[in-house]
């Protein structure tokens, strides 16, 4: 019989009013963070929306991926630079018209300084795509996702 499925629990509580929400991430050290909208929908634009939070985190787990597939690949990376953007049709959210209220696409855009040779890099970018959490809710969603990924060298 196989030995039961590890799990690690990400936890968090929220309260709120209206659209703005604190956030707190449970655990050892406790981490707040606040979320509100665009004026738009309903919000006072004092805090990055949910939306935002989203596209964050694609670019953080992306990197934070990354770090563990490069060290299993020996590679040696420098710094990361992203640019995300999420597409979204607001006719669903805020007009409560029919549809998707999905982005309907995310383009992800993300140079990289490393070490690694064009086969590697090409090996980090897929393995890096394939084991990231969020990446694959991203791509599992059903909308339409891209990745560019540019090799700069390392120094």
């Amino acid at each position: 019989m196989a030995a039961p499925k590890k799990t690690v629990p990400f936890v968090l509580d929220a309260e709120g009013g209206g659209v703005a929400q604190t956030l707190t991430v449970a655990g050892e050290n406790q981490h707040v963070f606040h979320a509100d909208t665009y004026p738009s929908f309903g919000g006072d634009d004092a805090h990055p929306s949910p939306l935002s939070y989203v596209l964050g985190a694609l670019t953080s787990c992306n990197q934070v991926t990354g770090a563990i597939v490069a060290k299993d690949l020996g590679l040696a990376l420098g710094t990361w630079t992203f640019h995300v953007q999420g597409d979204l049709d607001p006719s669903v959210i805020g007009g409560g018209a029919d549809g998707n209220a999905n982005f309907d696409r995310v383009t992800l855009q993300v140079t990289l300084q490393s070490d690694a040779d064009a086969e590697q890099f090409a090996r980090l970018k897929s393995e890096t795509e394939r084991r990231c959490p969020v990446t694959q809710m991203v791509k599992r969603s059903g909308l339409e996702f891209s990745s560019d990924w540019t090799l700069l060298p390392l120094g």
